[in-house]
């Protein structure tokens, strides 16, 4: 059998998997990629970018609906989800043809195959009828996570999907049913509301995106009204069954009494599980559980030159992480003493409005009994907001009362994936409210809520009432 040496094998061409390729080919090592299925992983595939486009596609249509307001009359405006999907495959090709340009460019070496570990120091790997043993210097495990399932009879039901299958539905449902209230099942929520869907989620414990301030969720859950969408909480499924008419009828339990809902599409969005079958890492030393790798402030796992990055770590299932984690793995190899930190984390929720978070969250600050404040500014004080129809929105700041530090950042309303990089940056380098005053944003931009912020913290604000 066939042996290969390389400096850096890393298993998955996920946004973990292919960022840290490219960063350490740059830096000089000789760098092995080995992908199973596709490049760009979930998050390229089907994941991250074919949801956006989707809501994309989603507000289109909404905007459409409502343009009289804005003196646009709109007739007989109609959805095509074959070319809603068709769109939505093209971005994804687009972007993937592009990662596997840069790898090519720059002199990665992409295998497609299977990847596993024959002990500590030798992985396998099995492509083309063909099996090669590889003996890289240092491994990085980037190989992402699934969907979760439930243990309920009817999963196998054609129209009960996860959101793998859903992506790729082109055929627009009257009604749908969500199992799971979390990021996944709202932003899908949205998406399908927008376009005229009657959704129901169905969500086991007493809210909806439960890592989010409740004045936010809850907040959400009227917009959802208004969106075709309705919430039931506090509800356990207990199975799914396939009635005469093609639907799907899924039976929950709420409070003591036995329910159930019934739909033309049955979405399973239950959350996401590390991926590590067919690694056989318990052919090594390495620590691990059904819950993930376990790796340090290095994304080193207990075995030397063995790192792991990403979902299957299962620290924080984001792509940006997963990348930011490749970069610091890397680094780690070459020599650098350098940390993954996790204090000030952007992540966004596509959902309509958007949520956007850094930093603690008052569940957060209350766990670790850290006395805090609420700072919130409205969107009503800035002009675009209000031309934009969001001026329902808010900035949230959550202070630390000892040393008066911001140590979380909210912000509920459309275009929060952009305000929140801005707020990141500020609190991530502890500026001042000062420098942000003495800072001049563009006018007439969303981003002059930040300094209308820092001149509230001041007790200067100029456009709304403290």
């Amino acid at each position: 059998m066939e042996r290969i040496k390389t400096d850096l094998l890393i298993i998955g061409a996920g946004p973990g998997g292919y960022v840290a390729a490219l960063y350490a080919q740059k830096k000089g090592l000789k760098v092995t990629l080995v992908e199973k299925e596709f490049i760009g992983g979930t998050c390229l595939n089907v994941g991250c970018i074919p949801t956006k486009s989707l809501v994309k596609s989603a507000h289109l249509y909404d905007d459409a609906l409502h343009s009289e307001e804005y003196g646009i009359t709109a007739k007989d405006v109609m959805i095509d989800m074959e070319k809603v999907i068709s769109k939505k495959n093209f971005i994804t090709k687009q972007l993937v043809d592009g990662i596997s340009f840069l790898l090519n460019k720059y002199g990665v070496e992409v295998v497609f195959g299977n990847a596993s570990f024959i002990n500590d120091k030798e992985v396998l790997v099995t492509f083309r009828d063909k099996d090669i043993i590889y003996e890289p210097t240092d491994i990085i495990i980037a190989t992402g996570a699934s969907s979760r399932h439930l243990r309920i009879e009817g999963l196998d039901i054609d129209n009960v999907m996860d959101s793998t299958k859903l992506l790729d539905n082109d055929n627009l449902p009257k009604t749908l049913n969500i199992i799971g209230g979390g990021i996944i099942g709202m932003e899908f929520a949205f998406i399908y509301g927008k376009l005229g869907v009657e959704v129901n989620v169905i969500e086991y414990l007493p809210s909806i995106l439960p890592t989010i301030d409740k004045d936010i969720s809850q907040r959400l859950i009227r917009f959802a009204k208004m969106s075709h969408i309705s919430i039931h909480t506090s509800a356990e499924v207990k199975k799914i069954e396939k009635l005469e008419n093609g639907q799907a009828r899924v039976h929950y339990l709420q409070k003591e009494s036995t329910k159930f809902l019934d739909a033309d599409i049955v979405l399973e969005a239950v959350g996401r599980a590390p991926n590590m079958d067919g690694l056989n890492l318990e052919n090594t030393k390495v620590e691990f559980s059904r819950n993930g790798i376990k790796v340090n402030k290095y994304m080193k796992t207990n075995i030397a030159h063995i790192y792991a990055i990403g979902d299957v770590t299962n620290i924080m299932q984001l792509a940006h992480v997963a990348s930011h984690q490749g970069i610091c793995a890397v680094d780690h190899i070459l020599g650098k003493d350098k940390e993954m930190s996790y204090l000030f984390i952007p992540s966004v929720i596509f959902t309509t409005p958007q949520i956007a978070t850094s930093g603690a969250s008052e569940l957060d600050l209350i766990k670790s009994e850290t006395p805090y404040h609420v700072f919130k500014v409205p969107f009503s004080a800035n002009g675009k907001a209000v031309i934009m129809n969001n001026a329902f929105g808010f900035i949230k700041l959550l202070i630390e009362n000892e040393s008066s530090k911001v140590v979380g950042v909210a912000v509920f309303g459309d275009d929060a994936e952009h305000l929140i990089a801005t707020l990141t940056v500020m609190i991530q380098n502890n500026l001042s409210p000062e420098q942000i005053k003495e800072t001049v944003f563009a006018h007439p931009t969303t981003s002059e809520l930040i300094h209308e912020t820092a001149l509230g913290l001041l007790n200067e604000a100029i456009h709304f009432v403290e």
